[in-house]
């Protein structure tokens, strides 16, 4: 038999409570911890997802072809959009 490897924790939920019991209530659950085993599960997933689409923005932005653009370039053009705003009095973000 394999034994359980958990711990009990206390987690405030605050307004995420009635979320909570809603499911509880639905009967799809058992328990809370259910529940939170549940959206833990679905949150490594969309992490996941996440991270690998990263990874091929990264991949893709290595194999490209295309000149690079200097970061000093970049700044500087950063720098003058910023003053041109900043003139026209328009917030700047």
């Amino acid at each position: 038999m394999a034994t359980r490897k958990s711990r009990t924790h206390s987690v405030t939920l605050g307004p995420l409570e009635e979320s909570l019991q809603r499911r509880l209530r639905s009967g799809g659950y058992d328990n809370a911890s259910e529940v939170l085993r549940t959206a833990l599960r679905a949150l490594d997933r969309e992490e996941a997802v996440l991270e690998e689409a990263l990874r091929a923005k990264v991949r893709a932005s290595m194999a490209s072809k295309k000149p690079t653009t200097p970061a000093e370039l970049v700044f500087g053009r950063l720098e003058a959009r910023h003053s041109r705003k900043v003139k026209a009095g328009r917030r700047v973000a």
